[in-house]
């Protein structure tokens, strides 16, 4: 949403200054990648099935070392005094996890659902009366509960903290929203005061009221005149262009590739760390048992309470789908039947053109060697099952209706010969299924490719012209990681150009609404973004600060996920920091 702030507000990201510990960091890091790199090498089509093997006799000498450890700890003056500190931090912890109030017996009365715990004065001076049903509760006493050397429960602590705090600080630089009781506990081990003026939240487009039209072009802020540069791929706001050539840049958090470079270091560095690992293991391990214990307990006393609630079941409690594609949100069935019908009814209507002949639907179907009537469920094959895990090959040509592309380009995209008019009913039709229903949202991917700055005004056109809006759904635009196939086929020079034809729309948009009505208003219903591609291929490259800018990253190899996603990142938290 494009909001005017009266007083600018200084927001800069945040660099470090390199010490020995993060050189070590660093080198770490890069052993991590390189054994990632070895395994990845050596992985046969099975391994991602396979499952080793339990070496009984070195399981039994690792155990004897942990507790040869664990005596020698025992002798120790100065273990005693670090266990009995983290006793203290320990309870201090339990004491912020359970509210003080006395928990009221169940009644009759509908009950209500229990709220997010509220800390104690410490943190928060209002507490809020609790309603719940007299659960049996669990609590763990003694030191601490991993069961793993001090040394160790000190050295997973301390990377824990670090990595949560590297979040919270590229979250709050984004105006992402991060975890109220993370951040205060974060806050306590610093020593600082939390305070709820200081909380981020994400600047959200409130729905149009039902008067309202959702289409409405004439309400769109004024033009700020901004101008904008891209220097190697990172966007420069200046508030005109004496400003640009002065290079006097407005005041935005613009980043640090180093010291980014080095959080994500740190983040590779505990993936290698073996009693952060250990003590994670352990953790969830235990955390599961105490669920499954709290629901052998209270398993009556939960059922009891969802008999309490009236109107409340399953199919009547508000659920939102956030990894829906655009392209695969209606079901097999009624993709063949939209294909059925418009085949009956307009079978004479020019759909397509191929090698500058124009072709009706019928003559498209004729093309292909096949008739509508005769398809099937199990002829169309665009349901995902078990043959698509862990192959993204299969799983992409489940989007070619019984395996033709023709019938991609026709029914599910939105640019082609008819403007993606078909795609759009589909669409509107899973919409109303959605309103019907009432409880149901969900927030269909998109794609932009960055092959052209035109991508975003077309997608803005096709969904005002076809009235694609819905009150429940949101819109994610997904960017697939190829810029090796359009770098081959000579459509881009570089990634910088991807990027730019990526996100300058979005800034000039914001700058000057006026001038990109379309865009402004499409954008109100866009929540978010998405990087996809098949995750399991790995790039040779560790994206690093000595890493090629993307002005020069003219290789026809495709840069890394790394990469890609430091530059998305960079863009969206800047786009955010200038839409606020």
């Amino acid at each position: 949403q494009l909001s005017s702030l009266s007083v600018e507000m200084p927001r800069q990201f945040p660099k470090l200054n390199i010490s020995e510990v993060d050189e070590h960091v660093r080198l770490l890091a890069e052993k991590v990648f390189a054994k990632v790199l070895r395994e990845e090498d050596s992985k046969d089509a099975l391994s991602l099935f396979t499952v080793p093997e339990d070496c009984p006799i070195g399981q039994k000498e690792a155990k004897e070392r942990e507790l040869q450890k664990e005596l020698a700890e025992q002798q120790s003056v100065e273990t005693a005094k670090r266990s009995k500190s983290f006793k203290m931090i320990r309870s201090q912890s339990l004491s912020l996890q359970i509210p003080s109030q006395e928990w009221k017996a169940p009644s009759a009365n509908p009950v209500l659902s229990p709220a997010t715990p509220v800390l104690p004065s410490a943190f928060l001076p209002v507490q809020v009366p609790y309603d719940v049903p007299e659960f049996q509760r669990v609590s763990i006493t003694g030191d601490y509960c991993a069961g793993v050397t001090v040394d160790d429960y000190e050295q997973a602590a301390k990377s824990l903290v670090k990595a949560l705090l590297i979040r919270e600080k590229y979250s709050r630089l984004a105006y992402h929203r991060f975890p109220r009781t993370t951040s205060q506990y974060l806050c306590s081990m610093q020593d600082e005061k939390w305070k709820v003026e200081d909380e981020v939240y994400p600047d959200f487009h409130s729905p149009p009221e039902e008067y309202e039209d959702p289409y409405n072009l004439d309400d769109a802020p004024d033009n700020l005149d901004y101008v904008i540069k891209i220097k190697g791929g990172v966007p420069f706001v200046y508030d005109n262009k004496e400003m640009m050539e002065l290079n006097e840049p407005r005041s935005l958090p613009y980043p640090d590739l180093e010291t980014y470079t080095l959080d994500l270091s740190h983040v590779l560095a505990l993936i290698a760390d073996g009693p952060t690992k250990t003590y994670c293991h352990r953790r969830l391990n235990f955390l599961e048992s105490k669920f499954s214990l709290h629901e052998m307990l209270n398993e009556m006393s939960e059922f009891k309470e969802l008999k309490s609630n009236p109107h409340r079941d399953f199919y009547n409690v508000r659920k939102v789908d956030t990894h829906i594609h655009a392209a695969a949100c209606m079901n097999q069935k009624h993709l063949l039947r939209f294909i059925k019908h418009t085949y009956q009814t307009e079978p004479d209507r020019i759909v397509a053109e191929k090698k500058g002949k124009k072709m009706t639907l019928k003559q498209v179907f004729e093309s292909l060697h096949m008739d509508p009537y005769d398809l099937t469920v199990d002829s169309l094959d665009v349901h995902a099952g078990r043959q698509t895990f862990h192959r993204f090959d299969k799983f992409n040509s489940k989007y070619n209706p019984v395996g033709a592309s023709e019938l991609r380009d026709l029914y599910l995209k939105t640019e082609n010969f008819i403007g993606g008019e078909y795609f759009a009913r589909m669409v509107k039709e899973v919409a109303r299924e959605l309103e019907e229903s009432k409880y149901q949202y969900t927030e269909p991917r998109l794609s932009i490719y960055g092959r052209s700055p035109d991508e975003w005004l077309n997608l803005a056109k096709w969904f005002i012209k076809h009235k694609v809006y819905s009150p429940n759904m949101r819109w994610i635009i997904q960017v697939p990681r190829i810029y090796d196939i359009f770098r081959s086929k000579n459509i881009l020079p570089n990634f910088g150009k991807m990027l730019e034809n990526i996100f300058v729309p979005l800034f000039e948009a914001t700058i000057n609404p006026k001038d990109h009505k379309e865009l402004h208003l499409f954008l109100k219903y866009v929540t978010g973004f998405d990087s996809v591609d098949d995750e399991s291929k790995h790039s040779g490259h560790m994206f690093s600060d000595k890493s090629l800018n993307p002005d020069l990253w003219t290789s026809e190899k495709n840069p890394p996920y790394s990469y890609y996603l430091y530059y998305m990142y960079v863009n969206i938290m800047l786009l955010n920091n200038l839409r606020r």
